[in-house]
């Protein structure tokens, strides 16, 4: 269903799945329409059509309905998170800042060079590849408003990459501050190190998957995160007993966060830590 729903560009938002004791399942997406055309019959119909072709018989029934404008995909998320949970998913700590000024750890180096140019800062970077790698960095600094003027983007050996932004703040002059500059390769570092979290725990006598990413100041969340989980899980053979996703405000940011609990039935062998290592692995796009 993911997977019909980003080819049609229906971007998800919001999901509640809930599995009855009979066996059946109710998944109800809460979707904007990146063509904004969902709202017509034929659109609907197109989406019906699809998803039909691709569940076949296991289809019970489809509807769309429009959301009263009150309504919100960003509401806050009615579960708490364990405290625990949250220590383990949002904390990280930087390594102590090197005598160059360069941030360096986990094989991802920030730095800033105001003497380059008149006009810009230049920011370069030097990591490992991931899934999203530019979104991780573009999202970055359209949270500083931090805007690009131009850039040069080069991989080596399909994994190393090396990142020059030549950058202004919004008033156009290039970053003069040096807490601000230090405070932004900081941030920039943190967010490729570890751009979502993923960690799988014990519910009980079941096992739930948690995933989160954090939104942008805009209010949006990370592409694609809920399609890569499925896929991920699918590959495993490993099925959704229920899922949803909230928002939660922790340590001063808003995380988008997956709760995905986990129907072991038919897995019950699979070890929980392959479950996260393998989910990890379709996110970041690694083999």
């Amino acid at each position: 269903m993911t997977q019909v729903l980003c080819e049609l560009e229906l971007i998800i938002k919001r999901v509640k799945v809930s599995t009855t004791p009979d066996g059946k399942v109710m998944d109800l997406f809460f979707i904007t329409d990146s063509r904004e055309l969902l709202h017509t019959r034929k659109r609907q119909e197109d989406t019906y059509n699809h998803l039909k072709a691709a569940l076949e018989d296991s289809m019970i029934s489809f509807e769309i309905e429009l959301i009263s404008p009150h309504m919100t995909f960003c509401s806050q998320a009615s579960s708490i998170l364990p405290h625990t949970i949250t220590e383990e998913m949002y904390n990280l700590e930087l390594p102590k800042e090197q005598a160059s000024g360069a941030m360096v750890s986990h094989n991802v180096s920030v730095t800033m060079d105001n003497t380059l140019t008149p006009s810009h800062s230049l920011i370069q970077i030097l990591c490992e590849d991931h899934k999203g790698l530019l979104y991780d960095i573009m999202r970055t600094l359209k949270d500083y408003n931090i805007q690009v003027s131009y850039g040069r983007f080069s991989t080596k050996q399909g994994k190393k990459c090396e990142v020059d932004l030549f950058v202004v703040q919004a008033d156009g002059k290039k970053i003069a501050d040096p807490n601000k500059r230090k405070c932004l390769c900081s941030r920039l570092q943190l967010e490729l190190i570890l751009p979502l979290r993923v960690v799988v725990i014990s519910r009980g006598p079941d096992t739930e998957l948690l995933v989160a990413n954090p939104v942008e100041l805009s209010g949006k969340g990370r592409p694609l995160v809920f399609y890569d989980i499925t896929l991920a899980l699918k590959l495993l053979n490993t099925c959704i007993f229920s899922a949803e996703i909230g928002r939660h405000a922790i340590g001063g940011r808003e995380w988008e966060v997956y709760r995905i609990l986990l129907d072991e039935a038919d897995n019950l062998s699979m070890p929980r830590s392959k479950i996260e290592k393998e989910v990890r692995k379709m996110l970041m796009g690694w083999e």
